[in-house]
């Protein structure tokens, strides 16, 4: 007897999913991907905040380096006069520039001619240069960056604990033509702010070269804080082009802040408002306690 199948049995039998099916399993995989997409993130978010604070230990390691064979503190600034503005006016020989050779960039520290400003066009094939060790990897280029490189700096030292101008009296390590020595900050160097993340503005930042707002920040704005109007002493609205402002960063709650112990810390927005002000300030003598930062 032939127990062949007949034909129209065989084309009875499914040959693979349904619409029905297909849509399922589609949705399926949709729900998985949604719910691993979030971990994904915040793994590769992770990675790049490790690799931001490793950046921030190679810059508290050069400035180390240039205080053992300069005895100070690179200054902040170097110009002949303050306060310094945000503008492309005046030398602004940034600390960074001073840092070059101590990381392992002594061409472009070469390149530049320190008898010009920074905004010189002679100086310009530096100061157009990206520098990624300059850079937190959390920070995407904006569309709008100039000819399309990313020459900023997403570090900035630290030159006040309140929003003022860049100026020869300011309370930081870091500031206009400052001359700080270890034995100066005695508040402790654990217990004081070297420098940490800022946003970059393109259209205000002046580059990585440039010893104004584009590489200098103070304590006096909150972390992550927004923008607000400076007031001078007097009550006044500050000149736009004398406010600094504070830092900020792209990582969730909070930013990194180098110590001057060469320690990195990852410092919360709800820090207390006092204790951020005073580990900006090198000496202003007072106890800090170490809860809550």
């Amino acid at each position: 007897m032939n127990h062949s199948k007949h034909p129209s049995a065989a084309r009875m039998e499914p040959a693979g999913f349904t619409l029905v099916e297909l849509l399922v399993v589609i949705a399926i995989i949709s729900i998985l991907m949604a719910l691993a997409l979030p971990g994904v993130q915040a793994a590769r978010e992770a990675a790049r905040r490790t690799n931001c604070a490793k950046q921030l230990t190679n810059l508290a390691i050069a400035i180390h380096k240039y205080e053992m064979a300069m005895e100070v503190y690179p200054a902040g600034t170097l110009n002949d006069q303050g306060p310094i503005r945000n503008l492309e006016e005046g030398m602004h020989h940034g600390w960074l520039i001073q840092l070059l050779p101590y990381l392992d960039d002594n061409s472009a520290y070469m390149a530049v001619d320190q008898s010009l400003s920074v905004y010189d066009p002679a100086n310009a094939p530096v100061r157009q240069l990206t520098r990624q060790k300059f850079l937190c990897p959390s920070q995407a280029m904006p569309l709008n960056s100039p000819n399309g490189r990313w020459t900023f700096s997403s570090y900035a030292a630290v030159h006040h604990d309140v929003e003022s101008p860049i100026d020869v009296q300011n309370n930081g390590v870091f500031f206009l033509n400052s001359r700080i020595r270890y034995e100066d900050i005695t508040d402790g160097s654990s217990y004081t702010f070297f420098g940490g993340e800022k946003r970059i503005d393109p259209k205000r930042d002046l580059g990585w070269m440039s010893g104004t707002a584009a590489t200098l920040r103070n304590t006096g704005t909150a972390p992550n804080a927004s923008p607000v109007e400076a007031i001078s002493d007097a009550g006044n609205p500050l000149d736009p082009a004398l406010h600094v402002g504070g830092f900020a960063s792209a990582h969730p709650s909070g930013l990194h802040f180098v110590l001057g112990d060469g320690s990195v810390r990852f410092i919360g927005n709800s820090i207390h408002t006092a204790t951020y002000q005073r580990l900006g300030h090198l000496a202003d003598g007072s106890l800090l306690d170490e809860t809550g930062w």
